[in-house]
């Protein structure tokens, strides 16, 4: 088992890393999403990717971009499937117009953070967020690498 899918929680299907790396997280939101069978076969099988998956507006609703699902060889054969298609998501109508007026504002964006299960249902985690400078990228692995440097020598420590 890879270090990435034990850092995982059980129910998480794909995490979006790069976006924490990219932006500085505002406000989280839950979205359901709406999928075919195929797909929901494909996120059990854990082929999903959120890497560069973003959320635009269109007619008043959300739309996820960006967003990979592999199909299975054994699920897919008996139709057309599209690995890179946009899906809806599924908001409030106050969550709607809280981010839409959120992202007209500058500099503010929507990104995907998070696939997981809730119950049968499939949940993505969008988050309002707000790009990072070059510098602002460094600073925040200088702390990164500070605090696991810490844990390192606390543990050092103790033994």
């Amino acid at each position: 088992m890879t270090q990435e899918k034990k850092a995982q929680k059980p129910n998480t299907i794909a995490l979006n890393k790069k976006a924490r790396h990219d932006y500085f997280i505002e406000t989280k939101f839950e979205a359901g999403v709406e999928m075919q069978g195929w797909e929901v076969k494909s996120c059990r099988e854990g082929k999903a990717q959120l890497t560069d998956s973003y959320v635009i507006f269109k007619n008043g609703e959300a739309w996820l971009l960006g967003a990979r699902i592999q199909p299975l060889p054994s699920a897919s054969t008996h139709f057309v499937t599209e690995p890179d298609r946009t899906r809806r998501l599924l908001l409030t109508k106050r969550e709607l117009s809280r981010l839409i007026t959120a992202v007209e504002q500058k500099g503010h964006t929507v990104v995907a953070t998070a696939l997981y299960w809730k119950g049968h249902l499939i949940k993505c985690e969008i988050a309002l967020a707000k790009g990072k400078a070059m510098h602002d990228k460094r600073e925040t692995e200088k702390k990164r690498d500070w605090n696991r440097e810490k844990q390192r020598l606390m543990r050092a420590e103790h033994k």
